[in-house]
């Protein structure tokens, strides 16, 4: 009988084990942080869409129901989940110092508007128009 030679061993050493699942874990773990990274920013998108339908409708209905007046405003929306603040105050126009300024003419009012989901800046959106009014309310045509 002669003897034959020696078989190559076949299938994986320990360690060469041990690295594919280092490299395993790795990759799963570079996958979850971005998978929950993007779970974040949707959150963060949809949160924004949100208040930004809330500022749109709040905004369209300034002056339509009763007359704009001067002055701070705050609300909530979705809740309590959304918090609002309204600054409505004349607006400045650097040019009416120059011309003669009717009584009866309508005003500019500035309107800031600035909503709230959370406590840190990322969460708060604002947003800031003109609006015609009439400058005396009590006068004004029907």
């Amino acid at each position: 009988m002669t003897a034959s030679p020696p078989r190559p061993q076949q299938g994986f050493t320990l360690i060469e084990v041990i690295v594919a699942f280092a490299l395993l874990a790795l990759a799963l773990t570079l996958l979850l942080g971005s998978l929950s990274g993007a779970s974040r920013q949707v959150r963060q998108a949809e949160d924004s869409s949100r208040a930004t339908l809330h500022a749109q409708s709040l905004l369209a209905q300034l002056g339509v129901g009763e007359p704009l007046r001067p002055g701070p405003q705050e609300g909530r929306f979705d809740g309590g989940r959304y918090q609002w603040t309204l600054q409505v105050a004349p607006y400045a126009d650097p040019l009416a110092a120059r011309a003669l300024i009717e009584p009866s003419a309508p005003q500019l009012l500035d309107v800031q508007l600035d909503v709230r989901w959370g406590d840190t800046a990322a969460q708060s959106l604002r947003w800031r128009t003109l609006r015609l009014a009439p400058r005396d309310i009590n006068q004004a045509a029907p």
